[in-house]
């Protein structure tokens, strides 16, 4: 029975020790071959931002926006449902973050109450008042709608900015919630951090509408006169060099929006022509198609304006009808303008505004500097921790050099297996793993001589070396591990690095100290016949 229990478990040992080698090897081997990848892992130890170098951000959602904007459509369904049912509002408006309507009669008030009671359950009539017989009723969301509304701004524009990052073409970026309205953004080997921001804060609000046709429209824009009502001036993206300075030409717009950005299926660039530089293609889904065809089928002769937040693209001439979900900005774009403007359609418009509260550049000779300094760290106090062992408990601490070698293996293993980034405050976890993987082989070859001391013989001595001290150890790294949890679930980035390479590393220090030394003894024992112990 015990040499069965025996040959489990050091089965259990060479499996896990040829995992480990397994998911090591593409971090150690750089050119791996083909069967290794069609069946293989081939996740590497992702190295963070302080020891890659690269763009560290924190941006902040405007989550507020995201409320007034739901607040605004409900508003419009407000208006919509009012009219089907017959219900004379005097008037409808948003006030920060609450929806005031004006009722003139009782009866008319008494039916749009139960009008949003029974058709916006997100919605809540909190207050009323009436002065001069007309009604104010305040309505606000519900507190349950409001968290929502918060939580899914967040989300969207986590889901919005990791998207517009991952076509950005950065590899092993990091992308997390921070607090209730942040975003962490870590962009390894990005040493263009404003470009990045450009890219990740555009709020890409794509609409389509046509250009105002009235007989006055150079002095409207010059401001000669006023803008007439249903139309607004917007400026050019971008306009001609006159006299060494940019000069943006304006356009006079109808302010109703025929189309919108939801409609925009996929967004591709096209090289530039002899007439013109690069421009975005765009791609409709079957509903902007009809509607795309509708609108140019009903306007010949007029021009359209692309416009994309609050800016006119281009503002070409509708020739003919156009069919098929085809439509296209030109404007003057070099080459990376219209990959970054393809990128922010293509993956859509933030849900609410962003900005960024935090900012930092990390260069890449800091990160070298930070990597090497790291190692030479592990592998100074690594092998003072070897030769201790070796000369202070003679054959008990070539055990424990051998556990603390394959506490290591598993500890990069477990790195690459989990997708970790291996952060300097990691590579801190890393060395303090060491020093506690050896306190536990500390406590057993102490415990063990003392039963030597007893005149107990060697089996015995070594099964109550391991018996007591297993108590110590279980306390020691049980709250070590639960520190950890706390560091990683409340601790930002850095300090979330080092919780994850102290967790892992106390239980395969346990593993190991454990479990491989005991094997070891327990060989001897049974079939080297060990009568004395070198300790």
């Amino acid at each position: 029975m015990k040499n069965s229990s025996l040959l489990y478990r050091v089965l259990l040992i060479l499996g896990l020790t040829l995992v480990a080698i397994v998911y090591l090897m593409p971090t150690l081997v750089t050119n791996l071959p083909q069967f290794w990848k069609d069946y293989l892992p081939t996740q590497r130890v992702h190295l963070g931002l302080d020891l890659q170098g690269g763009t560290h951000l924190v941006l902040s959602v405007d989550v507020d926006k995201a409320l007034e904007n739901t607040l605004d459509h409900d508003i419009e369904d407000l208006k919509k449902e009012a009219a089907d049912a017959k219900v004379a509002i005097d008037g409808i408006e948003r006030k920060g973050n609450r929806i005031v309507a004006r009722i003139g009669s009782g009866d008319a008030r008494t039916q749009f109450t139960d009008l949003v009671k029974e058709r916006f359950p997100n919605l809540t009539v909190e207050d009323s008042s009436t002065e001069g017989g007309v009604a104010t009723l305040q309505i606000a969301m519900t507190k349950r709608e409001e968290q929502r509304v918060r939580d899914l701004a967040l989300d969207q524009s986590l889901e919005t900015i990791r998207n517009r990052i991952d076509q950005f073409g950065v590899t092993e970026p990091i992308i997390q919630r921070e607090g209730t309205q942040d975003i962490l953004i870590q962009l390894p080997g990005i040493q263009d951090p404003q470009r990045a921001k450009d890219l990740i804060g555009r709020t890409a609000v794509l609409e389509f509408k046509m250009l105002a046709d009235v007989p006055d429209a150079d002095d409207i824009i010059a401001g000669k006169k006023p803008v007439p009502p249903g139309t607004e001036v917007l400026k050019g993206a971008e306009g001609e060099r006159v006299g060494g300075r940019a000069q943006r030409q304006q356009y006079l717009v109808q302010s109703k929006t025929q189309m919108t950005g939801d409609v925009v299926a996929d967004a591709l660039v096209r090289p530039a022509t002899q007439m013109e530089g690069p421009y975005v293609a765009l791609e409709l889904n079957a509903r902007g198609a009809k509607q795309f065809d509708t609108l140019t089928g009903a306007n010949v002769g007029k021009r359209l304006a692309i416009i994309l937040d609050n800016n006119v693209y281009s503002a070409p001439v509708i020739r003919e009808r156009i069919g098929g979900g085809h439509a296209s900005i030109t404007g003057n774009f070099d080459i990376k303008e219209a990959r970054d403007l393809a990128i922010v359609l293509r993956a859509g418009a933030l849900p609410a505004p962003v900005h960024v509260a935090e900012e930092r550049t990390v260069g890449p000779s800091l990160g070298q500097d930070s990597i090497r300094q790291g190692i030479m760290s592990f592998v100074v106090g690594g092998s003072l921790v070897f030769i201790f062992m070796l000369v202070y408990y003679k054959f008990a601490g070539v055990l424990a050099d051998l556990a603390l070698t394959l506490n290591i293996l598993f500890l990069v293993a477990a790195l690459s297996a989990f997708q970790a980034t291996l952060t300097l405050p990691g590579l801190a976890g890393v060395v303090l793993t060491i020093g506690m993987a050896v306190d536990a082989n500390v406590l057993i070859n102490e415990r063990i001589r003392e039963e030597l001391r007893l005149g107990k013989s060697a089996r015995a001595a070594i099964a109550a070396g391991y018996e007591r001290a297993l108590p110590a150890i279980l306390d020691t790294n049980t709250n070590s591990f639960l520190a950890g949890l706390i560091l990683f679930q409340f601790g930002s980035g850095p300090v979330r690095g080092f919780a994850i390479t102290l967790c892992i590393g106390l239980v395969s220090s346990v593993f190991t100290a454990v479990v491989v030394t005991r094997v070891v003894y327990d060989y001897l024992l049974t079939y080297r016949r060990l009568q004395t112990v070198s300790v």
